[in-house]
C-alpha cells in the first residue's frame, strides 16, 4: 500500500488521506465481512513528546503520526508521482500498528464487486459496498477517495467506504478517478460527474434507490463531492439528496490562518499541497476555478451539506469558509471540526477515537437526509 494524501487545490479518502501508494484496482474487489472499527479499542499511546506543530494532538492520532514517520519514506515533493504512489499511507500505519498491538476489527456487514463505468475517453473502475441481508433499494452513497487528485486509490480509503455502507446501510460506489499528472484537470472532476450521472441512471442495476442518492469524498474526494454536485445542478440533472466534504479542498489561497499554522503538519503540509496543485493543474490561473476555488462558486440551491474539518490541517480555513459561504448562498448546511486530529484521522476510527465520532456523526447526518 501507500500514500494517502490530500490536496488544497483534501484533494483522503483520501481519505484521504495522505502520504500514500496507488496500488491501483488489487483485484480484491469481490468480497466480503471487512474490517473498519476495532470490537474492543485499545488506546494506543505514542512514544515520543508532541511535536512542535501539533500542541494538544491526540495520544492515539500522535501514535498514527509516529507510525507513519517510522517507515523514513522520502517526501512527497522530492518525487514524482509515480514514486509517491509507493509511499506508505496513513492507512498502512493504522493496519501496522494493530497487527503490533493485537487489535482485531470486527467484520463490516458489506458485499463488495467491481465495475467498471464509462467516461470520455474510456472507463474507470468503481468498488461497489452493498449491505448484506436485504434486497434493498438502499440508498446510494458515490463516494471520492483523497490524495490531491495525484495519489491514493479505493484500497487507501477502503475503511471510510465501506463504514459508510455498513453503518448507514447504503450501497457506496467508490470511483476510482483517473490521476494526474498522466491526466490533468479537469479529468477528475469530469469522472466524478460522469460516476455520478451512471449512478443516477443506473442505480437499480446495483440495488440502489435511484431517489436516494448523496455524494462523498475526502480531500480531494469532498472537493469533487461538492464540483460534481453544482455541476449536476447547472446540467440539470437530479441534485445529490445530501453532500458529504470530509476536509475538502476548497480554496485557491495558501496564506490562511490553519495553511500557515499548519504549514509543516503531517501527513499534510504546505508543501505538499503546492506538489498537488502543479501535479493536476495546467497552469496555476486553474487553481481560480471555481471547480478547484470551491469558496468562489456559485453555491446556490446546493443540497444539504455536511462538512467535516480538523485542528491540524492545511485545509481547516477553507473548509470552514466552504461552509460560511454555503450558508450565505442558502444551502443547509452542517459542520463540525475535530481537535487534536489530523488530515486523513476520519478513516481510522478502528484506532482514534475522534475518527469513530467523526464517522458517528456523518453517518447520522446522511441518515438524516436519506429518512432513515
Amino acid at each position: 500500500m501507500k500514500t494517502k494524501i490530500i490536496l488544497s487545490l483534501g484533494i483522503c479518502a483520501i481519505f484521504f488521506m495522505l502520504s500514500c501508494q496507488n496500488k491501483g484496482n488489487s483485484g480484491k474487489d469481490s468480497a466480503s465481512d471487512t474490517t473498519n472499527v476495532a470490537t474492543t479499542v485499545k488506546a494506543l499511546r505514542p512514544i515520543g513528546a508532541e511535536p512542535v506543530w501539533a500542541p494538544g494532538i491526540k495520544p492515539e492520532m500522535l501514535a498514527v503520526i509516529e507510525k507513519l514517520e517510522s517507515y523514513k519514506d522520502q517526501p512527497i515533493p522530492e518525487l514524482t508521482a509515480v514514486e509517491a504512489r509507493k509511499n506508505h499511507t496513513p492507512t498502512d500505519a493504522v493496519k501496522d500498528l494493530m497487527a503490533e498491538h493485537n487489535m482485531v476489527a470486527p467484520k463490516m456487514k458489506v458485499d463488495t464487486m467491481g465495475k467498471e463505468i464509462p467516461v470520455s475517453g474510456g472507463t474507470i473502475h468503481a468498488r461497489i459496498y452493498t449491505p448484506q441481508g436485504g434486497n434493498g433499494p438502499y440508498p446510494v452513497i458515490v463516494y471520492y477517495h483523497g490524495g490531491g487528485f495525484v495519489i491514493a486509490n479505493v484500497d487507501v480509503y477502503d475503511a471510510s467506504a465501506k463504514a459508510l455502507a455498513d453503518q448507514v446501510g447504503a450501497v457506496v460506489v467508490s470511483v476510482a478517478y483517473r490521476l494526474a499528472p498522466e491526466h490533468k484537470f479537469p479529468t477528475a472532476h469530469n469522472d466524478a460527474y460522469a460516476a455520478y450521472d451512471w449512478v443516477v441512471k443506473n442505480a437499480a442495476s446495483i440495488m440502489g434507490d435511484p431517489k436516494l442518492i448523496a455524494v462523498a469524498g475526502e480531500s480531494a474526494g469532498g472537493n469533487l463531492a461538492v464540483s460534481t454536485a453544482i455541476m449536476a445542478r447547472d446540467n440539470k440533472i437530479m441534485m445529490p439528496t445530501a453532500i458529504l466534504a470530509v476536509y475538502p479542498v476548497a480554496g485557491a489561497n495558501m496564506m490562511t490562518e490553519s495553511y500557515v499554522k499548519n504549514a509543516g503538519a503531517i501527513p499534510l503540509n504546505k508543501a505538499m499541497m503546492e506538489w498537488f496543485v502543479k501535479n493536476y493543474l495546467n497552469n496555476m490561473d486553474e487553481a481560480k476555478d471555481p471547480r478547484i476555488n470551491l469558496v468562489a462558486a456559485n453555491l446556490k440551491g446546493l443540497s444539504p451539506t455536511t462538512i467535516i474539518t480538523a485542528e491540524f490541517d492545511p485545509l481547516q480555513s477553507e473548509g470552514m469558509l466552504l461552509a460560511t459561504k454555503l450558508k450565505a448562498a442558502g444551502s443547509s448546511v452542517d459542520s463540525k471540526n475535530y481537535d487534536g486530529v489530523t488530515h486523513e484521522f476520519f478513516g481510522m476510527g478502528a484506532v482514534v477515537p475522534e475518527a469513530r465520532d467523526a464517522m458517528g456523526y456523518a453517518v447520522k447526518q446522511l441518515k438524516k437526509a436519506f429518512n432513515k
